[in-house]
């Protein structure tokens, strides 16, 4: 075991970045279609192809998932991710062609980098190619290469944000993996003990302000741009269907709001992914229960494995 979203048979991460503009975009690419569903629960999110995930829908598996930086902008590197698969003549088939499936979900990083560069069909493509089952490398890299935290003290007091990543396996074999990016508005704490390791920072001394102390202060308005987003991708290689996999994207979000406080608000576009790529035998709250505490694990990674 890697502890990695590539524990999860199948599954390859791809990273690509700008570093001098702060931003970039990271691809999860099944070797084969994926069942897939989602849970969006903040209330800003930026999106392409969601709404297919959804259980009524007619198309039941995705070829990728991105992740990336850029706002509504770097929705574009999900062209370049789409052009790669269909060279590989990989999709779903209408009968004249291969569409690829690639629901894809931002952050928002312009005010940290370059506000007039972001993820482009060129860098989707590029971290389609770089794909691999390996570890894939945490903190500011790829999707999370802009990515910031606890935003109450204003943009002089945040933190860094990320990528983590995590895995656990099940009796049976059973894996469910996890890989995040956190921009969040909130602080990110310890799940277990409630201790801010990654907030506002403070001022007068080391260490970090509370953000619902904060909050107080603001009363009626939090006046701040509305510039974060947590992501996360899912995956296991249960035989789970499209509802199950929505549930276990609901239970997913819990560890959201387990490790990011507050989460959840309406300056956050908090949205969960879950895959399923093989055929083990696993109850559906099994494997939720267990995505939520690999979710909370996995933004906690994110910060404490920042390569700056």
């Amino acid at each position: 075991m890697q502890r990695s979203l590539c524990d999860v048979p199948g599954i390859r991460v791809g990273h690509q970045q700008n570093e001098s503009a702060r931003t970039g975009c990271t691809v999860i690419l099944p070797n084969e279609s994926a069942v897939a569903g989602v849970d969006a629960r903040g209330s800003a999110p930026g999106t392409r192809e969601v709404e297919l995930l959804h259980p009524t829908r007619l198309v039941q598996s995705v070829n990728a998932i991105l992740l990336c930086g850029g706002s509504a902008f770097g929705l574009a590197a999900a062209d370049g991710v789409v052009n790669y698969l269909h060279e590989q003549n990989i999709g779903f088939d209408t009968g004249v062609a291969r569409v690829p499936i690639v629901p894809a979900a931002v952050i928002f990083d312009l005010a940290h980098g370059d506000a007039s560069n972001w993820p482009d069909t060129e860098m989707g493509y590029q971290s389609c190619q770089v794909a691999t089952s390996q570890y894939p490398r945490e903190g500011r890299i790829g999707a999370g290469c802009g990515a910031t935290v606890a935003k109450a003290g204003g943009p002089d007091k945040v933190s860094f944000g990320g990528i983590g990543t995590w895995s656990e396996e099940l009796p049976g074999g059973v894996v469910v993996g996890v890989l995040t990016v956190v921009n969040a508005f909130g602080e990110i704490v310890n799940p277990d003990t409630g201790e801010i390791i990654a907030g506002v920072k403070s001022s007068d001394e080391p260490g970090f302000n509370s953000s619902l102390e904060l909050l107080k202060e603001m009363q009626q308005n939090i006046g701040f741009q509305q510039n974060n987003t947590t992501l996360a991708v899912v995956a296991t290689n249960a035989a789970l269907d499209r509802q199950q996999l929505t549930k276990v994207a609901q239970m997913g979000q819990n560890g959201i709001a387990r490790s990011v406080r507050p989460s959840h608000t309406m300056m956050d576009g908090d949205i969960v992914f879950a895959l399923s790529t093989g055929d083990k035998v696993a109850d559906v709250s099994i494997v939720g229960a267990f995505a939520c505490e690999i979710v909370a694990r996995s933004v906690v990674r994110a910060v404490q494995n920042n390569y700056d």
